[in-house]
């Protein structure tokens, strides 16, 4: 493995990353030394063997990962926004860009080298949006390859609510960029529910400023290969962060999510709460969930969980939490993570009051995706869910059958 100096380059897409790759024998200690930039070629090539790649069937990332995916394609980005936001559409030296993060992997670096253009939402200081914005992405296409960028800025003291649905067929790997400002307040929900051939791949940056609140929302339901890699960074004190997620994968899916929230200031707030259902042969979810406090960071509160329910043979749920502390000095912090399959005792007590074993079953899976599906506060998007996992319950009972 190749572990370089964390030596990020000018913060832009026409930035580049002079950094030497050093040759060493054991990977990075801490989390905090894992390399990030913007030059596509700084990074190795990943084999699949690497702590990054280790769940990742490479194979199935049709190239992204190695540069042999080259852009013949363009996504779609229709937007339904509020009439207080701002949608512009700019090009690749746009100053704005990159401020949200940098790309801690491959993928992302190649995804921010490769963009056109790139779609910009900005809600002005001060500014409460009336509704919440739909922003729809379409893949390029059934064997077409694309990358994209997208940035939502929430300004000082503003409050949004912002949907990102993706929907469509083809490869596609983005970055995704979310700078909250101070004492703003920002909801997201993020919706991969992709056809079945698609494959994406896509890092995205929540930035959050002095006493700035976010609520993060991941959910995975289509797609063949789906990888997604939230990173929540605290610029100032005061920051709150709860990161959401709830998947639910198929036969022969391969669902991935990265999450690391980097506590690198004092007195900020993080909370994580994934949750995923499988089912049917070859179905494979991979979560995992990196905290990092450091030393400056003293009065960190932190916690995160995963839960997998697994319904049936064939399914394999992994689930890594990694909590890293460099202070003593914190007001709390855990992690917890749990798979297992339907649990006995509740079926059989639902049973033993004269309901049926497959309402059973509905009523187990709908009652473990509840606490996920109470947060989300955009109705439309719940309700949509609720009907989603409706009809993967459905299929789950046919294959039972």
């Amino acid at each position: 493995m190749t572990v370089v100096e964390n030596n990020t380059g000018p913060a832009g897409p026409g930035g580049t990353n002079t950094a030497s790759a050093v040759e060493a024998t054991i990977p990075a200690a801490s989390r905090a030394e894992r390399f990030t930039g913007y030059d596509v070629e700084a990074f190795e090539v990943p084999g699949g063997r690497e702590e990054n790649w280790r769940f990742t069937p490479m194979k199935r990332l049709r190239g992204l990962h190695n540069g042999t995916a080259v852009a013949d394609a363009k996504i779609t980005v229709d937007v339904d926004a509020a009439p207080e936001v701002t949608v512009e559409t700019v090009e690749r030296g746009d100053e704005r860009l990159g401020k949200g993060g940098v790309p801690s992997d491959r993928i992302a670096a190649q995804a921010y080298s490769s963009f056109t253009e790139a779609t910009v939402l900005t809600v002005p200081t001060d500014t409460k949006a009336s509704k919440p914005s739909l922003v729809r992405i379409t893949g390029p296409g059934e064997g077409k390859i694309a990358y994209g960028h997208l940035q939502i800025r929430i300004e000082a003291f503003s409050n949004a609510a912002i949907v990102l649905d993706h929907v469509g067929s083809g490869t596609y790997a983005d970055n995704v960029e979310f700078v909250v400002g101070e004492g703003a307040k920002l909801t997201v929900v993020s919706v991969q529910d992709w056809a079945d051939d698609a494959v994406h791949v896509s890092e995205q940056h929540l930035s959050l400023g002095r006493d700035a609140t976010l609520k993060h929302t991941v959910v995975t339901l289509g797609g063949d290969l789906v990888r997604v890699s939230p990173t929540a960074r605290f610029t100032e004190a005061g920051g709150n962060v709860e990161m959401l997620g709830l998947y639910f994968a198929d036969a022969g899916q391969h669902q991935e999510h990265r999450l690391f929230v980097d506590h690198a200031v004092p007195h900020c707030k993080s909370n994580v709460v994934y949750k995923g259902a499988l089912q049917g042969n070859g179905a494979h979810s991979v979560w995992i969930g990196d905290v990092l406090i450091r030393a400056a960071a003293e009065g960190t509160e932190t916690f995160e969980l995963n839960r997998n329910l697994v319904l049936t043979e064939g399914a394999r749920a992994d689930s890594v939490p990694n909590l890293e502390i460099e202070t003593g000095e914190i007001e709390g912090a855990g992690h917890a993570s749990a798979t297992g399959r339907f649990d006995d005792e509740q079926l059989f007590y639902l049973q033993s009051r004269g309901i049926d074993e497959q309402q059973a079953r509905r009523l187990v899976v709908r009652g473990f995706f509840h606490e996920i599906l109470t947060k989300i506060d955009v109705p439309e998007v719940r309700e949509r869910l609720e009907a989603a996992i409706e009809a993967e319950l459905e299929a789950v009972e046919s294959a039972i059958a």
